[in-house]
């Protein structure tokens, strides 16, 4: 069975997912941490756990998902794994990060490309791909089927969706993506998002007020 624990990390608390099942094996989804401490509230974890650190997934690579990525690639020779369209958000986020106040080291390079309908794997464990576009381009959606929930990263949260006046961001877009990959899911699916408390896609489908 996945166990999911949920960190809260850097000024944009942004939540970074680890995914850990029975065999010890351990993927990070977002690695938002940046400060001293919160590297080592992650690593610690993964110590206490004497979990195995195999897969580093982003949602999207906007600057405040991605942060942790150098600490990932060098403490644990784990390297991310995106949606080509996001790339040019990775490849400038040290620019990007300058303007926030953030001085980041170098950005490793892409393990590989996540694709819709990509199954990721790790452990005992498997997570569906949605490419899910409109908060940014590159954003996609983690689905366990088996488990009952999804990542949604920027593109649903409680009582509220991603942004969409950012670069790349379309509202229209981000609309039929949730319309037609999220929605189609069972109503008691439990969403973890990318920012804030968790969800269902059901209470959303009743209660968001941006949904029309």
């Amino acid at each position: 069975m996945m166990q999911i624990k949920c960190f809260v990390f850097n000024n944009f608390q942004v939540n970074t997912y680890l995914l850990y099942d029975e065999t010890h094996q351990c993927m990070i989804i977002d690695a938002a941490c940046f400060e001293p401490h919160e590297n080592k509230e992650l690593s610690d974890f993964i110590e206490k756990h004497q979990l195995i650190l195999t897969r580093y997934i982003n949602t999207h690579c906007h600057i405040d998902h991605v942060l942790g990525s150098p600490f990932i690639a060098n403490t644990f020779r784990v390297f991310p794994e995106y949606h080509k369209s996001g790339e040019p958000f990775f490849l400038t986020v040290k620019e990007i990060g300058r303007s926030f106040g953030y001085s980041l080291g170098q950005m490793p390079a892409a393990k590989g490309y996540l694709e819709d309908g990509d199954e990721i794997t790790f452990g005992n464990s498997s997570l569906k791909v949605f490419y899910t576009p409109g908060h940014a381009e590159g954003s996609i959606c983690l689905y366990s089927e088996k488990e009952g929930f999804v990542i949604t990263g920027d593109v649903l949260f409680k009582d509220t969706i991603g942004r969409t006046d950012l670069p790349t961001g379309n509202f229209d877009q981000l609309m039929c993506s949730i319309k037609t990959k999220l929605f189609t899911l069972p109503d008691n699916t439990l969403v973890y998002p990318g920012h804030g408390p968790e969800t269902t896609i059901g209470y959303e489908k009743i209660n968001n007020p941006f949904i029309r």
